[in-house]
């Protein structure tokens, strides 16, 4: 009878109600007092016996089991934050006063943003259920690089740890063992933040040292010779790193050797997007490398992991995080529809933060279901505020990138994934001025082929033909190049040269891809 609960045959939702209630009992469901939390079992352990009873890894357990032993956990959360004076009116406000019997209920707990977890994990950090004082927590800070303001977070150390393993399995198993083959030694190298309260620094590190059957070496920023001597060792190699650390590597490797360049094998880079013209530039040094993405931030150390470069589409680490895509009114939007990515940690008795806004949006995908791997998966849309404002119209830059270049190719033949190093837009709102900055190896061989090919008023009806395509999903209003020629707004395409200082970037080197001024 047990083990019939987790086949695939008669899918219950009852099946796995019944499974997650043995497994979180009601007495672990409703903690009454702040010792009892800390006290609790690991969401861990709860996903370990449930993959004793089922007899397959918890990311091969049927969909309906994961869904309800989650949907248990976050009720537990949600009973287990009632004990804290500061969520408990948090959630009483939004008519939320006991465990969701739904996910569609769970939609009513209100979202939270970086201002709420300022508010409730920074200075005195009253949204902590168990307090500071307790002992045992770690404390991690943001590098701050969406609006330059201190941001921290605090986690328990035996859940984090218990988050580490989880994730560091995962990727051993679906991500990296294919090409980490082989006798020889393994690698895995990171050259995030040099200094450790950095989420990037200690969170992402805490994952890659649980990767099974590698050497991690938490290399820091790497030069030339340093990464001679790392890629000198014998072996197949993988580095993790912000999407400009990958992106040097090109640079980097350019004198290495032949075997070193080939025992390269993933590049997993970890803010966003890795531009077009970097992967090509990859590829042509490191020959065996595969491109993926390690999608993470400072409440999630593993939100969504690459599994192929076949496919940008990024996949959850089943039972690490509740991931949600939602709409403005918080609500699971559709497969193949946009929203706000959340986030839920689930492990975190002590100090949760229920339904976080990461300030991403993703385009949710179908399950991965079938054989082996089951897990949700979503694909990376843009940074919430990568918004051109153009008057009372919200634009996505990230889109109207796309139709830029599209139409941009095909009137000169110049294709900017092709050529850019770097990509950002400059929208001067009181001068009515939108410049797309494009960073490249020949700006004024560029300019000329492209005023050549458009003339002096090119540029202009190119995005004015362009934009239309791209209006956000804010904004549902009919929209056609008269109409964008009519805002009064000024269009530039300027080329500038390799690291030019035109281009904005953040402390730690990351360019938005939008920046207003005004």
């Amino acid at each position: 009878m047990t083990s019939m609960i987790c086949t695939p045959v008669g899918r219950s939702p009852g099946d796995g109600a019944e499974l997650a209630a043995r497994l979180i009992p009601e007495e672990e469901m409703r903690p009454w007092s702040v010792d009892t939390v800390a006290a609790l079992p690991s969401f861990a352990s709860k996903m370990r016996e449930c993959e004793r009873i089922c007899g397959v890894p918890y990311s091969e357990a049927p969909h309906e089991i994961q869904d309800a032993l989650v949907l248990r956990r976050l009720g537990q959360m949600v009973n287990t934050v009632l004990l804290n004076p500061l969520w408990r009116e948090r959630l009483t406000a939004a008519g939320v006063t006991g465990p969701p019997a739904t996910y569609g209920e769970w939609e009513r707990v209100p979202l939270s943003d970086k201002t709420v977890q300022r508010d409730m994990f920074m200075g005195a950090r009253a949204g902590m259920v168990v307090p500071l004082g307790h002992g045992g927590f770690e404390v991690v800070a943001s590098g701050g690089t969406s609006d330059g303001l201190p941001l921290e977070i605090v986690y328990s150390l035996r859940e984090l740890h218990d988050t580490y393993r989880i994730a560091g399995a995962f990727m051993g198993t679906y991500q990296l063992r294919d090409h980490l083959a082989g006798g020889d030694p393994k690698w895995l190298f990171t050259n995030l933040a040099d200094y450790q309260m950095w989420s990037s620094g200690t969170m992402v590190g805490g994952v890659l040292q649980q990767v099974p059957g590698v050497n991690y070496i938490g290399a820091g920023p790497v030069t030339g010779p340093v990464l001679e001597h790392m890629f000198s060792y014998p072996g197949p190699k993988a580095m993790m790193g912000i999407s400009a650390g990958i992106a040097i590597l090109g640079d980097l490797g350019a004198g290495l050797s032949r075997q070193a360049r080939e025992s390269f094998r993933v590049a997993m880079y970890g803010s966003g997007v890795l531009p077009e013209r970097k992967r090509a530039e990859l590829r042509a040094v490191y020959p065996n490398v595969a491109i993926l993405s390690y999608f993470a931030a400072t409440q999630a150390e593993t939100i969504g992991l690459q599994l192929s470069d076949d496919s940008p589409w990024l996949s959850a680490v089943p039972g690490l995080h509740l991931v949600e895509i939602v709409d403005e009114a918080g609500r699971a939007v559709a497969e193949g529809e946009e929203g706000e990515l959340v986030v839920t940690r689930l492990h975190a008795h002590e100090a949760p933060l229920l339904r976080l806004k990461l300030g991403d949006r993703m385009v949710r995908r179908p399950a991965l279901d079938g054989p082996g791997l089951k897990t949700g998966r979503f694909e990376f849309a843009g940074r919430t505020g990568d918004v051109l404002h153009i008057n009372d119209s919200q634009y996505s830059a990230a889109l109207a990138y796309a139709a830029v270049r599209d139409d941009l190719r095909a009137a000169t033949g110049v294709d900017l994934d092709a050529a850019a190093h770097e990509l950002q837009f400059v929208n001067h709102r009181e001068g009515k001025t939108i410049t797309l900055l494009a960073a490249v190896d020949d700006a004024d061989g560029l300019t000329r082929a492209v005023a050549g090919a458009l003339g002096p008023a090119g540029v202009q009806g190119l995005f004015a033909g362009a934009l239309p395509r791209s209006l956000s999903l804010f904004n549902d209003r009919e929209a056609t190049q008269a109409a964008v020629e009519r805002t009064g707004y000024r269009f530039q395409l300027v080329f500038v040269h390799r690291a030019s200082p035109e281009i904005e970037r953040t402390a730690v080197g990351k360019v938005p891809l939008v920046r207003d001024r005004g």
